[in-house]
């Protein structure tokens, strides 16, 4: 089942309705065309022939969108109130990492829109317009960009064009067209009439015809298909994951604010001299960097898979998403089987293996193709001539003499042979062996007999109709049954067995075709369909279709990563069946269009989730499959490739098009393959688990980290006469910390973290805060005792200096191991990191033991340290590491922070 133009009408309201001459005058037009200044006018008050939204945004636009970034809100929020309290260093940090944040998404998103936009050069740029110079001038045809079509003007069509606009069609000659753009049938069709209407999306495949232009841009019946709420997307789970994170985030900052305020208050007598302290604090607790990390992570896996023209990453955030995808909704035809059938079976009335079924129908094929001048064959036809050309097979001795081919409302295709020698009352033998007597003179008797013509030069031979189509049309057309050789009547009982024997062909998933024969006398009236009675049915032909050469592997990598497939197709339940089983795919219990309306949401959501195969489909069945398995938990990619899969390409998490797919198919679509493979999507799919392996690694390190070191300062504030680290400090910690983990993004996480759906999940994340930052602020708490050991930092001015100086030394050699052992990925000990990340560590470390003995210490309010110091501050880091590694492995035997996407219970 597929979607249905309505043909009544175009949405300009002057397309469909009235004959042609009243359509010209509405138009204002003539077969002569539109005078230049005339189309002029009329561009300037419709608009360029082009789709709803095809242009992007402009830079500055995705500009401003990035600052709607929950992170990047807070920061800025930050910021302002830092700017309110004169703590300019630290207002003038935050609006840094906002621009370079910002920056990096608009330039993503933008570089990605670029490569979109190349994937247009496929579509048609030109079309062949009929104009005149002036008004009483004589017309001129030229070429004329499509975006510059108006209503009224004459378009010409020719074989292999693409229909530039909504067309009413004036003259035409042998037109036919292909419509799977639109309908998703493949077969091309017949617009044979003046007076029809050819749509926007269509192509030519033969014949010619002039047509006149009803409808452009937003007013076409392509762009009329688009979803109405295409502006209203539901938030993916990266935004609902991002969203959680950020608001726990600012929840726990309200709170840590003022708790130090009050602390300080009540235990030490401070006033709001404490304030730019407890804003750092606040800023210490962010992670001031996710935005940027976040965007470098998915934009660095976005131009690594546009590199090679496979994967275009319209939508940054649909990188993560299709990391997190755990269902895969796709088509049947042209995903997991090619565009074309392949021969399966033929079998006689009793369902016995017969090649002479076959050779009949190959002959119907042949003829019907040559005598009724189709532009192209039909996919089946080429399936039974290649079927039996690989036999052996061939026409020798019979010659077409008329046939009439399939059409709007006809399923049988026929074709009247005559046949070479041989008695009146016999059909030959074409090939040895393999047409055995198959009407051994026993015509039946109310079939008239052969007459040859009379006269001189009249044609020798024989006269033999065959039909092939619909078991069903082919059927009530019968008469007799061929069995064992010979034509009996069929009887009501006989009748029903072969119908239920198609039927039976048919649940086993293969295109049935029925076939008879007749012998027909020579006339010189046509041939007409009236002859297509009174035949004797020779068997059944199966046809199977053909697998796609990479399905059967890519759906076999994509279960082992733990994506689970879904066929939503309009085909017959039993075909969508049979070719999941010889793919390796289970297809369960098929559900088809009617349960699906039968079934109210919640039920939809239960059989969704259970369900392999959804047959019968229409666009809106595929769209509210998507959202009932959305409902049920699961993250959902839908590939798709045609209007009428527009409605589940918004419905889903993930909308994906191929590159052949239509224009607006391809502007709804998140990500872009570069062919309807399942193989590039998988490459996607990894890059968007190791994209988000990454971005977990970060936030893993850096919330864990800033609790360990908030719960630290908390502690020290109560216990310590003097702030245990100045705001600046602070400030250049966090700058440090995060410039180092910048270097996650070129993380390499291991090949298990690849094995099944990722997603940024807040319990997890803020489980494994809690923990590890509890660990952590034990560190810095023993990280006290050493310097009240070895700087006294009672004594002054200068014991102060020295406290900071440690405590800043030993944060920034904690977080540097903390990077590397807690990074994405398996143990650093069993991978070696990758250069960029080794690098940044070497550099946090080098630069938390120069940086308080460097003419910047002193300016930072850091003095020297002890040597005493480093040789304590080494025994805590041991210990410090040894129970990272040993709560790591833990961690991740039992839970890890990234996992799959379901909704928690």
């Amino acid at each position: 089942m597929a979607w249905e133009p309505d043909r009544s009408a175009a949405r300009g309201g002057t397309g469909g309705t009235g004959t042609t001459l009243e359509v010209l005058r509405a138009l204002e037009s003539g077969p002569r065309g539109l005078p230049e200044a005339e189309a002029d006018e009329r561009l300037a008050r419709h608009g360029e022939n082009v789709f709803p939204g095809r242009r992007p945004d402009p830079w500055p636009r995705r500009f401003a969108r990035s600052l709607r970034d929950p992170f990047t809100a807070v920061l800025l929020s930050l910021g302002l109130v830092s700017a309110g309290l004169a703590a300019w260093g630290t207002a003038c940090v935050i609006a840094v990492l906002v621009t370079v944040s910002c920056v990096l998404r608009a330039t993503g998103e933008h570089r990605a829109d670029r490569s979109a936009a190349a994937l247009r050069e496929l579509l048609a740029t030109t079309a062949t317009v009929r104009r005149r110079p002036a008004e009483r001038e004589e017309p001129v045809t030229r070429e004329l960009p499509v975006e510059q079509l108006v209503p009224g003007d004459v378009v010409l069509l020719a074989p292999g064009d693409l229909v530039p606009a909504d067309l009413r069609l004036l003259r035409t000659t042998g037109l036919t067209v292909h419509e799977a753009a639109l309908t998703g049938e493949s077969a091309p069709v017949a617009r044979g009439a003046a007076g029809d209407l050819c749509f926007q999306g269509s192509s030519v495949v033969s014949g010619s015809a002039t047509g006149l232009v009803v409808a452009t841009g937003a007013d076409t019946v392509l762009s009329g298909a688009l979803p109405q709420d295409r502006g209203r997307r539901l938030p993916g789970p990266f935004d609902r994951s991002v969203n959680g994170i950020a608001w726990t985030l600012v929840r726990c900052m309200l709170l840590v604010a003022p708790l130090v305020l009050v602390a300080s208050a009540l235990v030490r007598g401070r006033g709001m001299e404490t304030l730019p302290f407890a804003v750092a604090v606040a800023v210490g607790l962010t992670p001031e960097m996710l935005p940027v990390v976040v965007t470098t992570a998915l934009a660095r896996g976005a131009a690594l898979l546009a590199r090679g023209g496979e994967v275009i990453v319209r939508r940054l955030p649909a990188l993560h998403d299709l990391g997190a995808v755990d269902v895969l909704c796709v088509d049947k035809t042209g995903t997991l089987t090619r565009d074309r059938p392949v021969f399966a079976c033929a079998v006689d009335a009793e369902g016995r293996e017969d090649p002479a079924v076959l050779h009949w129908a190959a002959v119907a094929a042949l003829w019907t193709l040559h005598l009724a001048e189709l532009p192209a064959p039909d996919a089946l036809d080429e399936a039974l001539l290649d079927a039996d050309e690989e036999r052996g097979g061939g026409a020798d001795g019979v010659e077409g003499v008329a046939a009439l081919p399939c059409g709007p409302g006809r399923r049988i295709a026929s074709a009247l042979v005559r046949v070479a020698g041989g008695e009146p009352g016999t059909l030959p033998d074409f090939r040895p062996g393999s047409l055995p007597d198959l009407l051994p003179g026993s015509l039946p008797g109310n079939v008239r007999p052969l007459r040859p013509a009379t006269g001189a030069g009249a044609p020798a031979g024989r006269y033999v109709l065959v039909v092939k189509g619909a078991a069903e049309d082919v059927l009530e057309r019968c008469t007799h049954v061929s069995e064992e050789g010979r034509a009996r009547v069929i009887g009501s009982a006989d009748r029903a067995g072969l119908a239920a024997r198609a039927d039976a062909l048919a649940a086993s998933g293969l295109r049935v075709l029925a076939v008879a024969l007749a012998e027909r006398p020579a006339s010189a009236s046509p041939y007409a369909p009236e002859d297509e009675q009174e035949l004797t049915l020779a068997g059944f032909v199966g046809l199977q279709d053909a697998l796609a050469p990479t399905a059967e592997e890519a759906l076999a990598v994509l279960a082992g990563r733990g994506v689970t497939v879904k066929v939503l197709t309009g085909d017959h339940p039993g075909t969508a069946a049979r070719a999941c089983r010889d793919l390796g795919l289970d297809p369960g219990e098929p559900l088809t269009a009617a349960r699906i309306d039968a079934a109210g949401d919640a039920e939809l959501a239960r059989l969704a989730a259970r369900t392999t195969v959804f047959a019968r489909c229409a666009p809106e069945h595929k769209a509210r499959v998507v959202r009932a398995l959305r409902a049920s938990g699961a993250t959902t990619g839908f590939l798709g490739d045609g209007v009428n899969d527009l409605a589940a390409l918004r419905a889903a998490d993930v909308g994906i098009c191929p590159r052949d797919g239509v224009a607006v198919a391809r502007e709804a679509a998140d990500v872009v393959l570069a062919s309807k493979d399942l193989t590039a999507l998988d490459r996607a799919v990894v890059a968007g688990r190791r994209s988000t392996g990454n971005i977990a690694a970060y936030l893993r390190i850096t919330l864990s980290s800033n609790l360990g070191n908030v719960i630290a300062m908390l502690a020290a504030g109560l216990l310590l006469p003097f702030l245990p680290m100045l705001p600046a400090q602070v400030l250049v910690q966090n700058l440090c910390f995060d410039a180092a983990q910048l270097a996650l993004a070129f993380d390499r996480p291991g090949a298990t973290a690849h094995l099944r759906p990722v997603v940024l999940r807040p319990r997890a994340l803020f489980r494994f805060m809690t923990g590890f930052g509890l660990l952590n602020a034990t560190a810095d708490l023993a990280t006290f005792g050493v310097l009240a050991l070895t700087v006294h930092p009672g004594d002054g001015a200068g014991g102060q200096a020295a406290f900071h100086a440690g405590w800043f030394t030993e944060n920034l050699l904690t977080q540097a191991l903390v990077i590397l052992l807690l990074r994405a990925g398996r143990d650093a000990a069993e991978r070696r990191a990758p250069l960029p990340l080794r690098l940044a560590t070497a550099a946090l470390a080098v630069t938390g033991l120069l940086l308080p003995l460097s003419p910047l210490g002193p300016a930072l309010g850091m003095t020297a340290l002890p040597p005493l110091y480093y040789g304590l501050m080494t025994v805590v880091l041991t210990l410090y590491g040894t129970a990272l590694a040993v709560a790591r492995r833990k961690a991740r035997t039992q839970q890890s922070p990234y996992a799959r996407m379901r909704k928690s219970p």
